[in-house]
């Protein structure tokens, strides 16, 4: 159990009933109202031996790809998060249990390393992580990234990171030494330069000047590193397509990426409750904007739509971030990844580096 005391909110209202069970636990209110029996929760830790870590992605929208996740769940608590789903796989909700329920996958720096001795394996980029994020605060104790990051140097095999923490600068040891051989791609998620609407949206991320900061750092190491808007909401961050890109630029981004909120499953009463919490005099406008990205509805499952959607405001939103690539990244690129280098059995070769 950590400590909860000066930690900023939670990101959802509520616990969702889960899709699977067809029974909560609920509190009875003195005046006869069921409420959820814990609206402020403490963070709980759970352990877990897992039997594999390196999750094969086929999704014709990100291509062959493989991902580690140390972590289920996720401290964050961004209101919008496509992976709060995921939970309901344990029996617990994609609301509050998400961000406050962490299953941490103890063995997975032991798990990764057995994957790479596979006779099978061939050096591709492992991404850090494709689920939850994988610098999240529990990582400042546990250090299961910076382990996973040891065995991807020691076999020389390439990773692409994606984090909204500025705690990736820990590992600016690492990460420089695999930039020096083009094993590494860092993209930190900037969705708004507005510090309000960051600490609702993602309450227990770094600030707006923070990830800033932490791109310029990592840029100034050698570091090649890129800015993702993920998600784009209408009515809430769209109009800051443009200035998020020439922040990250003048910060040293090398490129740009988005994809638009997609509200999955029981997601979608999530980021409902959270919208009309923060912004009830704008919740119809956002809610219908959301709808006209994904023909009607608040998730379009449709590969090649879902990630960036259609219609008119999805056509807007494109064409925004590709006059932001034009304007600001031009001529800059990310590296490409470097296979040739790769140890089998994490060994050197004999005139290999050691």
């Amino acid at each position: 159990m950590l400590n909860e005391k000066h930690k900023p909110a939670r990101g959802a209202q509520h616990n969702p009933l889960n899709r699977f069970r067809q029974q909560a636990f609920l509190k009875e209110h003195p005046e006869g109202v069921d409420e959820d029996t814990e609206l402020k929760p403490q963070t709980q830790i759970f352990f877990e031996n897992a039997r594999a870590v390196v999750n094969e992605v086929t999704s014709p929208d990100l291509g062959i790809m493989h991902s580690v996740n140390p972590y289920q769940g996720c401290e964050h608590g961004c209101s919008y998060c496509y992976a709060r789903t995921t939970h309901e796989y344990y029996g617990l909700s994609s609301g509050l249990d998400f961000e406050s329920k962490i299953m941490v996958k103890q063995n997975a720096p032991v798990l990764l390393e057995k994957f790479l001795q596979r006779p099978s394996w061939k050096p591709a980029p492992i991404a850090l992580s494709g689920n939850t994020d994988c610098y999240q605060p529990l990582e400042r104790k546990l250090q299961i990234t910076r382990r996973l990051l040891e065995v991807l140097w020691r076999y020389r095999n390439p990773v692409s990171i994606i984090t909204k923490n500025r705690l990736i600068v820990r590992d600016l040891d690492l990460l420089q030494k695999m930039a020096q051989q083009n094993l590494v791609h860092v993209y930190l998620s900037v969705t708004t330069l507005d510090e309000d609407l960051r600490r609702v949206m993602e309450p227990r991320t770094a600030t707006v000047r923070m990830r800033l900061q932490t791109i310029a750092e990592l840029s100034a190491g050698g570091i090649p590193v890129g800015v993702m808007m993920a998600p784009v909401i209408p009515g809430l961050n769209d109009h800051e397509i443009l200035k998020v890109a020439e922040a990250a630029s003048a910060n040293g981004a090398r490129t740009m990426g988005y994809t638009v909120v997609r509200l999955n499953g029981t997601i979608g009463e999530v980021f409902s409750a959270w919208l009309k919490e923060h912004f009830p005099d704008r919740y119809d406008k956002v809610w219908k904007q959301i709808k006209t990205l994904h023909g009607g509805a608040v998730y379009d499952e449709r590969f090649g739509r879902r990630l960036t959607g259609e219609g008119k405001w999805a056509e807007i939103i494109r064409q925004t971030v590709r006059t932001a690539q034009r304007k600001y990244f031009s001529g800059k690129t990310m590296p490409d990844y470097n296979y040739s280098a790769f140890r089998k059995n994490g060994m050197p070769t004999l005139f290999g580096e050691l």
